[in-house]
């Protein structure tokens, strides 16, 4: 059953899915085109693996660890259904990431992968956008490249009896076919990630794990339109739009246009050849 949180006017309501309209529990139906989506959960803390789909591994010719590696974007990242994805004035490298997303159902810790479905509460899809223009900040947490306000989708829905495997992964930019993977290809699954992480940490209802992304991301302008779609679960659609805001330039860091920022923004272990972003 898929259930979506959404704001109607001044009310908060979670609603079920029936075709295109929205069905509170009072019976009130809402036209699902017409309401503003919320998180389809509320978290404390969004987790994220590194690179998990072979594909992407091929991509970046790269080898993976005996261990899945993580990092964590902020509560102030998390987006939704339909909202603006912004692209600061003064970068120019913001790159797109179709992913399914666990959403923690109850208090998780010191579990073994075979126990991890008792604890998911459902899944949804996310966009684990990217702005690399800060690559060459932050090493490891990755903090400035995917921390940044909007930069994380998730949505439209909950759906709590999905079952994750052979399950298609597409993203979509302006109509056009970007990603296209399999949960097949995943070295690690769902419930491998829940487990692995619940040694460490105590998951909390309503925690969100991205579970990796497909090959070929890459950079998006403002005025593009961003769907990531996954079989069963639906459609996470989004705008880019350029920020009313500018990275200052009077301290901190700085957008950058090192080998590392494009040869990551444009695929992987690309030689550096003083590619331009378009403009």
């Amino acid at each position: 059953m898929e259930t979506r949180r959404i704001k109607f006017e001044d009310t908060f309501l979670e609603v079920r899915v029936d075709g295109d309209t929205c069905v509170a529990g009072d019976g009130s139906t809402f036209n699902a085109s017409e309401v503003q989506y919320l998180p389809p959960a509320e978290p404390t803390k969004i987790l994220c693996v590194h690179l998990n789909h072979s594909s992407r591994v091929k991509e970046f010719q790269a080898n993976l660890p005996p261990a899945p590696t993580y990092f964590q974007k902020p509560l102030s990242s998390l987006n939704v259904h339909k909202g603006d994805v912004i692209r600061p004035r003064g970068c120019n490298w913001l790159n797109y990431e179709g992913e399914i997303v666990i959403i923690v159902g109850k208090e998780c810790r010191g579990i073994q992968p075979d126990q991890a479905s008792e604890f998911i509460g459902g899944f949804s899809i996310g966009n684990d956008f990217g702005l690399h223009d800060f690559r060459d900040t932050d090493a490891g947490s990755m903090l400035r490249v995917k921390g940044s306000d909007s930069l994380c989708p998730v949505g439209p829905g909950l759906n709590e009896e999905w079952d994750f495997r052979s399950k298609q992964i597409r993203t979509y930019v302006n109509g056009e076919v970007v990603q296209d993977g399999n949960t097949d290809e995943m070295k690690w699954d769902m419930h491998y990630l829940v487990a692995d992480l619940a040694r460490i940490m105590t998951l909390n209802p309503g925690d969100m794990i991205f579970s990796g992304t497909p090959a070929n991301s890459r950079p998006v302008e403002p005025g593009d339109k961003v769907e990531v779609e996954v079989e069963g679960l639906g459609k996470l659609e989004n705008n880019i739009v350029e920020g009313d805001f500018f990275v200052d330039s009077d301290f901190g860091a700085q957008p950058s246009e090192s080998e590392e920022v494009i040869s990551t923004a444009l695929g992987g272990d690309w030689e550096f050849r003083g590619i331009r972003p378009p403009q």
